[in-house]
């Protein structure tokens, strides 16, 4: 019986959905402890044909990509602060960063071994949101959370990646 894996086709069980990592610049985003779902939606255009007005025609229109939404607990790392005051910094419009403000990421989707099972391409990337502390509660038990809204323009699964073997040792991160 088929079960979705070719290569490991011992393998009964999908993937889970907490090993994942993000990479901008080059660099492995430290702590992202959640991320929005990739979602994308086709409007659809409706119409009728002259000659049969008794039924709509159904057809593919304008494509949009929601945005994601980043979360990790708050450390001394600036990498979130510092791509949204690219895009708008406390001093005003003249410190707008036109050139740098946009990024492409790549989100790695891991097996529990931590192989990468897939990998997406994000591109075109900018903060729309930016929050720097979460409510503050002195009787919660909680991490303090920090989170960006990125807006992109697309994203596409790179079908390079191929299933992992996973009787192989994962390769060490660069």
């Amino acid at each position: 019986m088929p079960s979705g894996f070719v290569v490991n086709a011992h393998r009964i069980d999908p993937y889970k959905n907490f090993k994942f990592r993000l990479v901008w610049d080059q660099r492995v985003v430290l702590g992202v402890s959640k991320v929005g779902a990739l979602k994308r939606t086709t409007e659809v255009v409706t119409h009728r044909d002259g000659g049969d007005n008794s039924r709509d025609h159904k057809s593919p229109g304008r494509t949009t990509y929601d945005g994601i939404t980043l979360e990790r607990g708050i450390t001394f790392d600036r990498e979130f602060e510092a791509w949204a005051n690219r895009v708008h910094d406390a001093v005003g419009d003249a410190a707008m960063d036109l050139v740098g403000f946009r990024k492409d990421v790549t989100l790695e989707f891991l097996d529990e071994k931590g192989h990468v099972a897939k990998r997406y391409f994000l591109y075109r990337c900018w903060v729309s949101e930016y929050q720097a502390l979460p409510d503050l509660d002195a009787n919660a038990n909680a991490v303090a959370i920090e989170s960006l809204k990125l807006e992109l323009e697309r994203w596409e699964r790179d079908v390079e990646t191929k299933e992992p073997d996973e009787a192989s040792p994962v390769p060490a991160s660069a």
